[in-house]
């Protein structure tokens, strides 16, 4: 089910209002949520469901035969071992199986040897590396120690499965959600107007910026042989933006609706694209991701404890695995790669850790700020090039007709890309006033909204800009992965 669609339009207030009003009970309210989730997801192919029941039960029955040979650790890590290899397994058959074959081969064939193995027509199943790593954190951090074990079948089972962040994140450590399913959760109107502001917000985001600029985007790809190379560098900046506004929208759509249920979901994203470089950009985008990652792969190598040269290569594991992790192709690991290279620099010369928003308490950035976050954003979006690209050649064919002598030729261009620029850039602008608060719309302490009439207005403004402007429905980019 999508969060831009009338389905959703009707799916959710029914929900909240059963949740509110009639299922009071927390015990209740969980078994809502959970069946609620399964018809969430279930309602793109039912089969699906099997294989996140599959999921739930293995990592919740490891939990607790972690708990049950406490005391006996090898026999704990081999549970928790098998609980990693069947999640991870069910992942490589429907995600990566024809990939890994299909490499395989294409070594076998460089070296002289011919085969033609069979691949399979797998459909992969939607956000199904989103809950597998949500699971996966859950018995790595009983095994750690981390959190006590549940024994309550739907809360965990509802966690697994929560319909906001189901298939697109973000990825919720158990930590942090799992308790909450534990708790008895009381109605907060304030919270609950705040996470429909943030939907609000997530939605303009999504229909106007992500949709309008794939509209755009798309053309200028398919039309690849008869664009100049400015162009085609309006189409990788239209892409930068379409990621950000789709995933990004998302995520606000997913924390707001969560609110709406007593629930707080990890921020997973903080205007990535004022950061001062690649590193603080990974600490701004898809945050739940990179501290995965993080935790349970970066910090078990060793992580930057053992010297610059182990760092490197620590980090490049990490990279190229988070590449891989966003599709079966090899474009992904390049592009995952392309980041640790950005980042080896910056380990060398131990560049500065920013843990501030840029221009903090202030209306504008210096130059070397502004200088930094236009080098990076630059560096940026060209590897969202690769990210987009078809496959290596396409991205080889799409670079060098950008970086060409069309690169400076004005033929060509249209309304339709001036008028997404204008939108990015309107974009830009309210992200930059607002950037030090938790999404756009949270406008208390501004004089101009102090009166519920403006708030009403500039709410019923964003709305009609939406069904104004909105286009073609499309599906969410993060879907496919």
């Amino acid at each position: 089910m999508l969060f831009n669609s009338f389905t959703f339009m009707i799916f959710l207030p029914v929900v909240f209002l059963l949740y509110w009003f009639v299922f009071k009970k927390l015990r209740w309210q969980n078994l809502l949520i959970l069946v609620a989730s399964y018809v969430f997801y279930g309602w793109w192919d039912w089969r699906f469901l099997i294989l996140i029941v599959i999921t739930s039960a293995s990592s919740f029955a490891s939990g607790l035969l972690i708990r049950h040979f406490e005391g006996h650790r090898p026999v704990q890590r081999a549970v928790s071992a098998v609980n990693i290899v069947l999640n991870l397994g069910i992942l490589a058959v429907f995600k990566y199986f024809n990939f890994f074959v299909d490499s395989l081969a294409s070594v076998l064939s460089a070296v002289g040897i011919a085969v033609d193995w069979p691949t399979m027509h797998i459909i992969l199943p939607v956000g199904i590396s989103f809950y597998t790593f949500q699971a996966l954190s859950y018995s790595i951090d009983v095994y750690a120690r981390r959190i006590e074990p549940t024994r309550d079948g739907i809360a965990f089972f509802s966690f697994i499965s929560f319909f906001p962040q189901l298939v697109a994140g973000p990825i919720e450590r158990a930590t942090n959600l799992l308790p909450q399913m534990h708790r008895e959760r009381t109605f907060d109107y304030a919270v609950a107007v705040d996470g429909m502001r943030q939907m609000l917000w997530g939605f303009f985001k999504k229909l106007i910026i992500a949709d309008g600029c794939a509209e755009v985007v798309n053309q200028l790809w398919d039309g690849m042989g008869t664009a100049t190379g400015l162009m085609l560098f309006i189409a990788s900046l239209l892409f930068t933006f379409q990621i950000y506004a789709d995933f990004s929208g998302y995520s606000d759509i997913a924390i707001g609706c969560a609110k709406l249920f007593g629930f707080r979901l990890t921020t997973n994203f903080k205007v990535p694209y004022f950061s001062r470089n690649v590193r603080e950009f990974w600490r701004r985008w898809h945050i739940t991701l990179m501290n995965w990652f993080t935790q349970y792969v970066y910090f078990p190598l060793g992580g930057s404890r053992r010297g610059r040269g182990r760092t490197i290569v620590n980090t490049l594991i990490v990279f190229a695995l988070s590449g891989l992790w966003h599709g079966a192709d090899w474009t992904f690991v390049l592009w995952g790669l392309y980041h640790a290279l950005l980042f080896i620099p910056l380990i060398l010369l131990g560049s500065a850790r920013y843990k501030d928003t840029v221009a903090h308490g202030r209306l504008l950035p210096t130059g070397g700020e502004f200088a930094s976050m236009l080098l990076t954003f630059l560096l940026i979006n060209f590897g969202w090039i690769l990210f987009r690209a078809p496959d290596v050649a396409g991205f080889c064919d799409f670079t060098s007709r950008l970086f060409s002598p069309s690169l400076f030729n004005v033929h060509g261009l249209t309304m339709s890309m001036a008028r997404m620029l204008l939108w990015c850039a309107g974009l830009l602008l309210v992200e930059w006033v607002q950037r030090e608060r938790e999404h756009v719309l949270q406008i208390d302490g501004y004089r101009l909204f102090s009166v519920q009439a403006a708030r009403l207005a500039l709410y019923a403004l964003i709305a009609f800009l939406i069904f104004y402007f909105a286009g073609k429905v499309q599906t969410f980019i993060y879907f496919q992965f």
